[in-house]
């Protein structure tokens, strides 16, 4: 049962270039201040401690109404260096779960999406599900902000002013509390630079210091990516997207699949190298009628073979919207999926997304 069954091992070759084979476009202007490290402080000429700065940039818990207190210096210091700017909250809208949809406004005017999940308890632990782009150029047919296309990508510190201005609305009040998943607008590796850059900001001791085992990058399967974030640290924990069991029904879907087969993703998972007790996530998004039969549960769990029982796989009914015409496969239909996996050994969850209601679940973030 832990054996996986044998893959073609040559990838499928592209006939054109693809939209993340291209650079996405960049924020122009002034770095975000909120994308600085210490260091990068100190080199700029930073007129006091770098480490306090960054701290008084970081930690929103001690900000005065919603802002960094500064002092004069620094202030002078950062203006003449950097863009102070958050990301501003533009809109809110609460969901009947618990969770709160907020659509953030970045110094263009672009707009982005984020969705912030507390636990219904007191002092509860809050996941919050955070974009890297503009929209996005991976094209996947079930997705909402795949319809939008790529506009640019968000800088390192778009990305960490995310985090703060959400928690300096929402909460939680102490980082130790929070959770990141990087599965919000965009493909993540697509903009791996600044991705890992925002990673390095978040997880900085003097800062919020959120460790890399409580972040989570999801990506569509860009193979060339996976394996560049392998050798970074701190490394985050991955997800992929698998949502198919054939590379027919998944190129169809998913466009990346037309350069980064199933056998030339499962070569960069085993390459991965997972450390102890860190466990990848599988996402397979449940579409009526093109990925829900008895027959992709089996080539589902063939695929996983020796991860099936020891990785975390997600199915995800399909979360409707009006840029796709997938829909939800029936609750039996979802049932019978989930018991013909677990009966092969994998450890499943049918994940409900949260936010449904005001359009903030998985595939609907659309700005």
């Amino acid at each position: 049962m832990g054996e996986r069954a044998p893959l073609p091992q040559t990838p499928t070759i592209p006939m054109m270039p693809m939209p993340w084979d291209r650079p996405a476009p960049e924020k122009a202007g002034l770095p975000s201040a909120y994308g600085l490290l210490p260091e990068d402080l100190e080199a700029l000429g930073c007129p006091n401690d770098p480490a306090h700065l960054f701290s008084l940039l970081q930690r929103p818990w001690a900000w005065v109404e919603g802002r960094p207190k500064l002092g004069k210096a620094n202030l002078a210091f950062l203006e003449a260096i950097a863009d102070l700017r958050l990301p501003a909250i533009d809109e809110a809208i609460g969901s009947g779960d618990g969770s709160t949809k907020l659509a953030l406004k970045l110094g263009d005017g672009r707009r982005i999406e984020a969705v912030h999940m507390p636990r219904r308890v007191k002092n509860a632990r809050v996941t919050m599900c955070i974009s890297s782009q503009v929209g996005c150029a991976m094209g996947c047919t079930f997705c909402a902000t795949g319809a939008m296309g790529i506009q640019r990508n968000l800088s390192a510190g778009e990305i960490v002013g995310q985090v703060l201005s959400v928690m300096a609305m929402l909460g939680p009040a102490a980082p130790s509390l929070l959770t990141l998943v990087f599965m919000g607008m965009g493909e993540p590796l697509h903009n791996l630079d600044h991705l890992h850059r925002a990673i390095r900001v978040l997880s900085h001791p003097a800062g919020l210091g959120i460790p890399a085992r409580r972040i989570t990058v999801s990506t569509s399967g860009l193979v060339s990516g996976i394996e560049k974030l392998a050798l970074l640290r701190p490394r985050p924990l991955l997800a992929l997207s698998l949502n198919a069991t054939t590379d027919e029904a998944r190129s169809r879907t998913m466009p990346v699949n037309r350069v980064w087969n199933l056998a030339r993703l499962r070569e960069a998972l085993d390459a991965w190298g997972p450390r102890p007790n860190e466990k990848f996530t599988f996402e397979y998004v449940l579409l009526a009628g093109e990925n829900d039969t008895e027959a992709d549960a089996d080539r589902l769990a063939d695929w996983l073979g020796d991860l099936r029982s020891k990785h975390n796989l997600n199915l995800i009914p399909m979360n409707e919207h009006s840029a796709s015409d997938f829909h939800e496969p029936a609750e039996a239909r979802i049932q019978a999926f989930s018991d013909r996996l677990k009966t092969r050994g994998c450890f499943v969850t049918v994940r409900r997304s949260r936010g449904r209601d005001v359009n903030g679940a998985c595939g609907q973030l659309v700005k």
